[in-house]
């Protein structure tokens, strides 16, 4: 394996997540566990975990006061598919907003986008973080100039997750078990939550990290590939193709992450998924159907 980027920085100090839902949450816990002192950002505070310190801050506006002062932050912000179609810019303004409220920029800040910024490409080979965006939709491109804008503001570290999946991120299992029509030929991408977490904190304290890095697992697959293993790991039928047949997507090569962080704990979607039905017991199929 390669050697990793850079030795970690000592001490996990104080960290801000701003937009901390699923993902800034189960990254929070890992944080309070190695020893950080956690401040989470979001509207409603009232669900999160009490070892963290809440910050009821609605990023839709000016932000009154000052945030506190951290060492590092992680902002997973996501656009508002309404905000996206009309182009407010509230996206944009809530990056900006925080950016007004610290009292001094934090040593290490990540970004946390999707790989969604190339939905416009149409590439046979595997594209890497050293490719150019093109976002064709709204939403696509919001989150492209929230990755800009970042980038000026914070020198954020940019990590583009493709579809995150894991236990409580079933979209395409609910697909396959209540037999909805599938593109097969469609190519995807994806990376398991628990990788994507690790991804993550070893970002926030890797001495030289990339400025860029697509979270992606190692084996991108046609999605006609990944419903079939999911039926018949299920003991079911795969779900019917959806007609006419069209060949879309793209493949993210996965190399960085792999030098960043030496292993992955699920390489493969058929890894992922195996843990994500062993986690669901026996009436995980028809049953729920």
């Amino acid at each position: 394996m390669s050697e990793k980027a850079g030795t970690e920085q000592a001490g996990p100090g104080r960290i801000l997540l701003v937009g901390c839902g699923r993902l800034g949450t189960q990254l929070g816990e890992r944080l309070v566990r190695a020893g950080a002192e956690v401040f989470a950002l979001r509207r409603n505070t009232s669900a999160l975990p009490a070892a963290f310190t809440p910050l009821s801050v609605d990023l839709r506006e000016p932000v009154r006061g000052h945030l506190p002062e951290v060492d590092r932050m992680v902002i997973t912000l996501t656009p508002d598919i309404q905000e996206a179609s009309d182009r407010s810019n509230g996206y944009l303004a809530a990056i900006s907003n925080v950016a007004a409220a610290l009292p001094a920029r934090p040593r290490q800040v990540v970004f946390v986008s999707s790989t969604r910024v190339f939905e416009g490409k149409s590439e046979q080979r595997a594209l890497t973080e050293a490719d150019t965006p093109a976002p064709v939709t709204p939403r696509g491109r919001t989150l492209r100039d929230g990755e800009l804008l970042a980038s000026e503001l914070f020198d954020a570290h940019i990590v583009r997750p493709a579809g995150i999946y894991g236990p409580g991120r079933e979209m395409l299992l609910r697909k396959v078990i209540e037999g909805a029509p599938v593109q097969y030929a469609k190519r995807t991408n994806r990376i398991h939550e628990t990788d994507l977490v690790r991804t993550l904190q070893t970002l926030l304290f890797a001495e030289n990290p990339p400025p860029i890095l697509h979270a992606v697992d190692q084996a991108p697959a046609p999605l006609g590939e990944v419903v079939t293993y999911i039926a018949h790991r299920l003991g079911i039928q795969p779900p019917p193709r959806l007609q006419p047949e069209l060949a879309s997507g793209n493949v993210l090569g996965g190399a960085r992450l792999l030098t960043l962080l030496g292993t992955l704990q699920y390489p493969t979607f058929e890894a992922g998924y195996n843990h994500i039905i062993a986690s669901r017991g026996p009436d995980s199929s028809a049953s729920n159907r």
